[in-house]
């Protein structure tokens, strides 16, 4: 019979886990020069390459601001590229039911919905009861009207200004779908 050693984890319970081993455990160095803390972030040395850096977390999100993922390719290869990771990564794609959980349907912006408040409308409102809004609550706040009331000047001030957040999310909009796709 070989001789037996004393062990902490014999008989039952167990004392530690299931392939634990007794030595020390390796931890890699940040790849940052000077730097002492672990380095469990890796990053890609070069695109398209399988050799990586590892990274802190400080120095990881320090080297992702200045990565270029298309360096190097031409603005051909480069749309080629995304359009062919577009359609790979399509399980990875926000879904569109958790895309917005406001009110309106998710189009409009939180300055926007602020600005429909103003004028007193739903998130959903088309462009011409914008306008309508907008024109009512002017003619019945506007300073020529209420010459001595400063309240309603600035309702009339809020007024205004709500209306130009909407008309230039229109244009916004309105510029984004003429633009010709490639």
């Amino acid at each position: 019979m070989a001789g037996t050693s004393r062990s902490n984890d014999w008989g039952f319970p167990r004392w530690r886990s299931y392939g634990g081993e007794r030595g020390a455990t390796q931890v890699r160095m940040c790849d940052r020069d000077g730097c002492t803390r672990p380095g469990d972030r890796p990053a890609p040395k070069s695109p398209n390459s399988p050799e990586r850096w590892y990274f802190c977390e400080e120095h990881a999100g320090e080297y992702n601001r200045g990565w270029n993922y298309f360096e190097g390719l031409s603005a051909e290869e480069a749309a080629a590229r995304e359009k062919a990771e577009r359609g790979t990564a399509s399980g990875y794609a926000e879904a569109s039911h958790y895309g917005w959980g406001g009110s309106g349907d998710g189009s409009r912006s939180r300055d926007e919905l602020r600005a429909l408040e103003v004028l007193g409308l739903d998130p959903d409102v088309e462009a011409d009861a914008v306008k309508t809004a907008w024109r009512k609550l002017a003619k019945a706040n506007h300073p020529d009207v209420n010459p001595n009331d400063p309240a309603a000047a600035e309702r009339f001030q809020a007024v205004q200004t709500a209306y130009e957040v909407l008309r230039a999310a229109d244009e916004r909009r309105e510029q984004a779908q003429a633009k010709p796709t490639r």
